[in-house]
């Protein structure tokens, strides 16, 4: 364990930190489960609804730098491309 004043404070941020980018992590990976079960269900209006928010959740990760800009903009630019696959078919 620490000793010193400055350490014991250092290990005090630590554990902070840990605590908020765990949930702002969460935050990013409930969101994108919840677009891609949409996408699974078929359901454009609700697929696309879900997409704007994953996508101000991920870019709101890049401010808190919980994730990469360029993860997201590959994040981003997949989901995007299913969204419009499944807004494009032709349905059965």
């Amino acid at each position: 364990m620490a000793n010193h004043v400055s350490a014991l404070k250092r290990a005090r941020q630590t554990v902070t930190r840990t605590e908020v980018n765990r949930a702002n992590r969460s935050r990013v990976r409930s969101s994108l489960r919840a677009l891609r079960e949409a996408l699974a269900k078929g359901d454009a209006k609700a697929a696309n609804a879900q997409y704007r928010a994953t996508v101000a959740t991920l870019d709101k990760g890049v401010q808190k730098g919980v994730l990469h800009s360029n993860t997201v903009s590959r994040y981003k630019s997949r989901l995007n491309a299913r969204l419009k696959a499944l807004s494009t078919a032709k349905p059965k």
